[in-house]
């Protein structure tokens, strides 16, 4: 099993002496990567539910510090040498796929191929419309964009035609380290994103695997599989369950899940060194 540190640049994290603290640390403990957030913005008093919380409401409120991704995880590759460097999430309908393109490709090549470009389609309906995106359109757009990605890390240029993308053949360099590219993950915790992930991901991130939902959601991933006839073992699981402790990790990884997310265990430097510390104690060294 592998173990990843969600939200490592939201909030208080945001600060660069913590967040290097986080950073270096989680490296030197064995921790596999960390996981950045995206929004571009929060506008005020916004309405929409945060579906990743019971209540509905945003970890940290509307005035949360979210430093651009891309950027961030940019600074921890010059702090680092190992661990991999991901996105949970960003927000792929947001952004224009030729600007995505060349920004992981840039992460890839500069971290030395230890890129993975986390995806969803997003949730706040008010940000995207203030980007200019329908909402409706988001996962469309999402499949698309990757797709498009995907085309421009191939080796020769080509063209590219969809409903919401075309151009001509195009150079975008440099290319990513990692072949065919950058690991792209779906991210969502409902069903479309797990036939999503079966369609075009490299791996799937239901945020919230709870035990009671998550087969379901891997019953729709391996059925929308069959359905396009690709393997679903070509498709890595990673999830989130809470706290941790060896005997759960082991109830994961006899449903297929081969990567596990813990959040920052403290906001202050002294308490990220023991959190992390102790979570290598206690489930690092007897997993």
């Amino acid at each position: 099993m592998k173990f990843g540190l969600a939200f490592a640049t939201a909030g208080p994290l945001a600060d660069p002496d913590l967040f290097e603290t986080l950073v270096t640390t989680a490296e030197e403990i064995g921790m596999e990567s960390i996981w950045a957030v995206e929004h571009v913005v929060l506008p005020a008093g916004f309405q929409s539910k945060y579906p990743y919380n019971k209540d509905g409401r945003f970890p940290g409120g509307e005035k949360s510090a979210i430093p651009d991704p891309i950027v961030a995880l940019s600074y921890a590759a010059g702090m680092t040498k190992n661990i991999r460097l991901a996105t949970g999430i960003m927000i792929l309908p947001q952004r224009n796929p030729l600007y995505v393109a060349k920004e992981w490709a840039s992460l890839d090549v500069l971290s030395r191929g230890r890129a993975m470009m986390g995806v969803g389609i997003g949730w706040l309906k008010e940000e995207m419309e203030v980007v200019g995106v329908p909402f409706k359109e988001r996962a469309a757009r999402t499949e698309e964009s990757v797709q498009a990605i995907r085309s421009l890390w191939r080796d020769e240029p080509e063209a590219f035609n969809g409903k919401y993308f075309n151009w001509e053949p195009l150079h975008s360099n440099p290319k990513p380290v990692q072949k065919p590219g950058v690991p792209i993950i779906v991210g969502g915790n409902v069903e479309g994103a797990a036939r999503r992930a079966a369609r075009v991901g490299d791996g799937f991130y239901p945020a919230s695997g709870s035990l009671k939902t998550l087969p379901a959601l891997l019953d729709a991933m391996r059925d929308e599989c069959a359905k396009i006839g690709r393997d679903p073992s070509e498709i890595e699981l990673t999830t989130a369950a809470g706290p941790l402790d060896p005997g759960r990790v082991r109830q994961y990884e006899d449903i297929g899940a081969s990567r596990m997310m813990i959040n920052p265990p403290a906001y202050d430097a002294e308490g990220i060194k023991r959190g992390l510390n102790d979570f290598a104690e206690s489930v690092l060294a007897k997993v």
